[in-house]
C-alpha cells in the first residue's frame, strides 16, 4: 500500500526570514492524523533567506539529519564543531543528553534550501556526536545511495535508531528499483522535480508512506531528488 501526503496539504509557516513546510505536525502545525511515521518524527522543508538563519538553540534525544540542497550553511555546536555544508553534504547530529547548536545561511546575497528530518532514538541519554559526509550530486547508478544506517554501512553516517536514509538522484526518464527489507516500512519525500513510485505520479513536496510492498520502482519525468527512509515496522504511528 502507498499513500500520498500532497505538498499542498503540509503545514506552513512564513517567519519573513524563513519559508517552512512541515509534513508532519511541529512547532505550531498540529495534526493528529500526521504525527510521524514510525520512528520518523519531523520532515521539514526550509528555504532560508540571504544572512540569516536559527540562533543556538537546545535539543535532546533526537537523531537530527540535514540534507543541504542549495546554498552554503554554517552549523556551530556545543560539542565543539563547526562546520559548512555545501550540497551534496549530510550531516547527522546525535542530540542524545543535549546539544546547542545554531545554523546560518552563510550567504548574504543567496537563499539556501534544506531538508532536516527527526527520527527518535532507539535509546535515550546516550553522548552527543556529529557527522557530515558528502555523498555527491550524481545521478543514482541503478540503486539508492545509502547515506545513514545504524552500522554505518558502506561509509554511510551512524544513526541511532534501526532507520535508514537513501537519497535518490535520477536524470530524466531514468528508473531504480529497490526491494524493501522485510518488517520495514518507507517514507519517500521528493524534493524537486516529478517522478512515479511503482506508477503513483508524485511532485515537488509530496512524500509518500509505504507499507506491506516488497518491490519500488522508481521512475523520473524530469530530473529529481528525492530522500526515503527505511524503518522498522515495530513502532508505527
Amino acid at each position: 500500500m502507498i499513500r500520498i501526503r500532497r505538498a499542498s496539504d503540509r503545514g506552513h509557516a512564513d517567519h519573513g526570514w524563513l519559508e517552512t513546510f512541515h509534513t508532519f505536525s511541529f512547532a505550531e502545525y498540529f495534526d493528529h492524523k500526521h504525527m510521524g511515521f514510525g520512528s520518523l518524527r519531523v520532515l521539514n522543508q526550509d528555504r532560508i533567506h540571504a544572512g540569516r538563519g536559527f540562533a543556538a538553540h537546545d535539543h535532546e534525544n533526537m537523531e537530527i539529519v540535514t540534507v543541504l540542497q542549495q546554498g552554503i550553511l554554517e552549523h556551530t555546536d556545543s560539542t565543539g564543531t563547526a562546520s559548512r555544508m555545501v550540497p551534496g553534504d549530510v550531516q547527522l547530529m546525535s542530540a542524545g543528553t543535549g546539544i546547542r547548536h545554531s545554523e546560518a545561511n552563510a550567504s548574504s546575497t543567496e537563499s539556501l534550501e534544506l531538508l532536516q528530518m527527526w527520527i527518535m532514538p532507539r535509546e535515550l541519554g546516550t553522548s552527543p556526536r556529529y557527522e557530515q559526509r558528502n555523498f555527491g550530486l550524481d545521478p543514482c547508478d541503478g540503486n539508492l545511495q545509502l547515506v545513514a544506517s545504524p552500522d554505518g554501512a558502506k561509509n554511510s553516517l551512524t544513526i541511532g535508531q534501526d532507520a535508514c536514509l537513501f537519497m535518490g538522484r535520477l536524470a530524466t526518464d531514468q528508473m531504480l528499483r529497490h526491494r524493501m527489507t522485510p518488517g520495514t516500512i518507507l517514507w519517500v519525500h521528493l524534493a524537486r522535480g516529478h517522478m512515479k513510485l511503482n506508477g503513483k505520479l508524485l511532485g515537488p513536496g509530496d512524500g509518500a508512506g509505504v507499507r506491506d510492498e516488497r518491490d519500488l520502482e522508481f521512475r523520473a519525468t524530469d530530473p529529481v531528488e528525492f530522500v526515503a527512509w527505511e524503518l522498522s515496522d515495530q513502532d508505527q504511528h
